[in-house]
Order: structure tokens, then sequence, then C-alpha cells
């Protein structure tokens, strides 16, 4: 028996390789790619008086690494959108009398708006501005204020935490189920959809009808559709009536944006249903895609936690996309301009995936 084994190994070495090469994945991806304490955060400056203190301070918050000045001013208009649509993650907005203001030692405030649709993404940055607000500017205050030790910091800093202000966790985590749960459940169930069929013996009866490969992933594929929505109902309406998830936006666009992400997922499975030899194979091999996706989405981690190449795989992912959708409708209430972005990456992803499983569809029991 033991021998009868080694052999049946021997006889299956794509198995073997899936077998080695996860655990491999897997260190690689929590080792490099995982980082909960993410720097070079985008951060657009609204306002300002060019004056010393104001250079001073940018160019300290830079220094923590934690914010990445965009090199340009922005109107509050522009701030507001870029927040909205996840292209910033701080907005800085300074007083035009700010040099003036500490002259006369009147502790002007200054607002950081956050998106704080994940509060663990931004955090140790805050903290990071909050801590320097004592310090920053001790060399370039006038000498009546820095003789008084007692005397409060120059400026005040407000934070704003947008589309979350209580950093309540849920609001993060069970949007994002959404997503998770249908990567889950359509890839693994489409991956059993071919080899199932080889494996009972029908593959034959399929073979002998007159349909098309691409017939057959569209008859795969279609009924699959329709329980995806039924999943996605049934957890918004659990999460709104037990997690109180707001509801901002409009459905119409979730609505297009889940029919892209069911088709880019059931495409997936379908493909992995049609390369693998047989059901075990094409359990891996789903496995081998939603580990990555689950990791590298933002979905656990900040996504802008992640190294650059790290963050290139996750842009390739359905689930990224579908990750920012569904927390830009329900928390920032995005319409179909704002989400559009992460649309035509998913039609983009299921029309490669697809053209790759109807070619790798055999026709033939060999």
């Amino acid at each position: 028996m033991l021998r009868k084994e080694f052999l049946q190994m021997r006889r299956d070495p794509f198995t073997i390789a899936l077998t080695v090469g996860m655990p491999l994945i897997q260190l690689f991806l929590f080792g490099y790619a995982i980082n909960a304490d993410p720097k070079h955060l985008p951060t657009l400056v609204v306002g300002g008086d060019n004056s010393r203190y104001e250079r001073t301070l940018l160019a300290a918050l830079a220094h923590t690494r934690y914010f990445e000045l965009a090199p340009d001013l922005v109107s509050e208009a522009e701030a507001s959108r870029a927040l909205d649509r996840g292209e910033a993650q701080f907005v800085l907005s300074l007083p035009t009398d700010f040099a003036r203001a500490i002259d006369r030692g009147e502790r002007p405030a200054i607002l950081l708006e956050a998106d704080g649709s994940d509060p663990t993404a931004i955090g140790n940055a805050v903290a990071a501005l909050n801590a320097l607000n004592a310090t920053v500017l001790e060399r370039d205050v006038p000498e009546w204020l820095r003789r008084d030790a007692a005397a409060p910091p120059p400026f005040e800093v407000r934070v704003q935490r947008r589309y979350n202000p209580e950093g309540i966790t849920a609001y993060n985590i069970v949007p994002g189920l959404v997503g998770t749960i249908l990567t889950f459940t359509m890839v693994v169930v489409t991956s059993l959809a071919v080899t199932r069929e080889r494996e009972r013996g029908t593959m034959e009866n399929l073979l002998a009808t007159p349909v098309r490969p691409l017939e057959v992933m569209l008859g795969k594929i279609v009924p699959y559709v329709l329980l995806g929505y039924v999943q996605t109902a049934l957890i918004l309406a659990v999460s709104v009536a037990v997690f109180g998830i707001p509801v901002r936006g409009s459905l119409l666009p979730l609505v297009v944006g889940l029919g892209f992400f069911i088709a880019a997922n059931l495409a997936v499975g379908f493909a992995f249903s049609t390369i693998a030899a047989n059901q075990l194979q094409a359990m891996q091999m789903a496995v081998f895609f939603i580990l990555p996706s689950i990791l590298l989405s933002g979905f656990m981690f900040p996504f802008r936690g992640m190294p650059g190449w790290a963050q290139a795989l996750g842009e390739a992912l359905p689930l990224t996309h579908m990750l920012r959708l569904v927390r830009g409708i329900l928390l920032k209430g995005n319409g179909m301009l704002d989400v559009a972005p992460h649309l035509w990456p998913m039609v983009l992803f299921t029309l490669i995936v697809g053209v790759i499983a109807v070619r790798s569809y055999r026709e033939t029991l060999d």
C-alpha cells in the first residue's frame, strides 16, 4: 500500500506542486505583502499661506513617511471628491492667515480629514500628526512664545474621520464580506462543474450534445449568477438589520457591479474546472486563487500598506475593485460615475479568463 501511494503521488505531479507551492505563497504574502502600518498615504493640501510655518509643518509631515503630500494645492471640492473616490487618504486644510494667527498667539486650527472607511489605515498617521503638534514649530515661533514652557502648542489639530466617525470596525469588515463570500462560493462551486461531469461519467453525454464550449460555459455559469444576487441580498439585509451598516448610495451601481464581479469569479471557476484533471485539483486551484484575493485586496489589511508589486497584483484581482465599490456605495454614497473606474477592470478580467476557459475546454475525454 505504501509503494502504491508513492506511485500515485508520482503520477500526479500537478497536485504535489500545488501542495508544495501553497505554503510558499502564503509565506511570501504574509512576510512581504502584509503590513498593518501603512505609510506614504496620499494627502492633499487645501488653503494655506505659503509661510515658513506652513513649509515647516508640511516638511515634518513628509518626514514621518505617513503622509505623501501632493505637490499642488487643491480646492475643497476637488479634495472632497478625491476622498469620495478613494484617490486620497487625507485632506489637510490650513487657514489662509496661518502665520499671522500664530504670531499673535491665537492658536489657529488646522483640519485633517481622513478616509475613515478603513480605521486601521489611518490610526498611526493621525497619531503622528498629533505628536508633531507640540514641537514642530518650536524653532520658528516668536521668542515670547518659546520662553513660556507651559504655553499650549502654537496651533490646534482637529481630525475628522469621514464616512466612519466612530471608527467602527464592522463598517469596514461587513461590507467587504459581500465580495469575499461571493469569491469563495462562486469560484469553488463552478470549479467543480466540468470535473464533476468527468468523474461521474456523464461527460460523454455532454460531449454528444450539439453545444459549443462557449455555450457550455454560459450554461454552467448563468444559474449561479442568480444565486450570487440572492447571497448578496441576504448579506446586505443582515448587515443593515444587525450591524447597522449605512446605505448612503444608490443600489443601482451596486447591482451592476455585482453582475460583473459574479461573472468574473464564475469565469475563474469554470477555467479551473476545464484545466484540472479531477475535483481535488480543481479545489486546490480555487484555494490558490482565493487566498491571494483575500490577502491582497485590502479586506484584511490596508491596501496602501503593501509594497508596490503586491499592490499591482491586487489591482488585477476582481475582489479589490469590488471591495472599493461596495464600501464606496454603502459608506460614501458613491454614484455610477464614482464606481465606473472599478467596473472596467472586472470586465477586462472576465473577458481574459473567459477566453482561457473556452480554449481550455476539451471536447474529448482524453
